[in-house]
């Protein structure tokens, strides 16, 4: 059988862009204001169409230099999933692969194109439960799945890890486990579990002890050669969720 390409209508492909990072201690996304309609004035993520010569992860690559202004970008990018519901997109039939994204303290986002203005987000401020901001097209949907994705990635791998600096206290590896899962954690228990899983984390030989707001001087660390965390660190009853219906 012939194929005809007639019989299939166009359609175009972009990707979305979840970026989180943890500023002064609260985990935050980025979200973009739309100058242009569709959903002039609502809030998105950012992102684009992916061009004629380049893959979707190429475009992301790119989107998030473009936003972030970090090339290359520091952090984590991974690829999300795609988003292709046929009405999503009131301009055309318009296919996402959506990816998400995180690194430490990530700077503060300057809008271009047609982009009215950039800003972080606390979490906090976007879950299902509270007076939050109109979000475009599914995005609403796509923050949830980004969300619960990198929830997820702490318990069972070394992620976290990418929320640090190069070198880092287990006091700093905490934080980014508090600020993401929204949960006080022991102190010694969360130090015990961390050093007990084999290539989570390794000692920093000879570096002196740092002192990383207040407390005694503490040990560096650097992330360990593990890719899943056996066993793994499950978030604790009462932590932070986006899932929604």
């Amino acid at each position: 059988m012939k194929y005809d390409p007639r019989e299939y209508p166009p359609f175009a492909v972009a990707v979305d862009l979840a970026v989180f990072t943890i500023r002064q201690g609260v985990c935050a996304v980025l979200l973009v204001e739309r100058g242009v309609d569709p959903y002039a004035g609502c809030w998105a993520l950012p992102g684009g169409f992916v061009r004629a010569d380049e893959s979707a992860e190429d475009a992301a690559t790119r989107e998030l230099a473009e936003e972030t202004g970090l090339a290359p970008f520091p952090g984590h990018l991974e690829q999300l999933r795609t988003y292709s519901t046929p009405n999503r997109d009131p301009r055309m039939r318009v296919v996402s692969v959506a990816y998400v994204a995180f690194a430490p303290d990530l700077p503060t986002p300057r809008p271009g194109g047609d982009v009215v203005r950039a800003r972080w987000w606390a979490v906090d401020e976007l879950a299902p439960s509270t007076e939050r901001p109109r979000l475009a097209f599914d995005h609403d949907r796509i923050v949830a799945d980004a969300f619960e994705r990198v929830a997820a990635k702490l318990e069972y791998t070394p992620l976290a890890t990418a929320f640090c600096p190069a070198e880092f206290t287990l006091g700093e590896l905490q934080a980014v486990y508090e600020a993401v899962w929204g949960v006080s954690l022991d102190r010694p228990n969360f130090r015990r579990k961390v050093l007990a899983t084999p290539g989570f984390v390794e000692r920093v030989e000879g570096a002196a002890p740092q002192v990383r707001g207040r407390g005694a001087p503490a040990a560096l660390y650097r992330a360990g050669k593990a890719t899943a965390l056996h066993p793994p660190l499950l978030r604790p009853e009462g932590a932070r969720s986006f899932r929604v219906g």
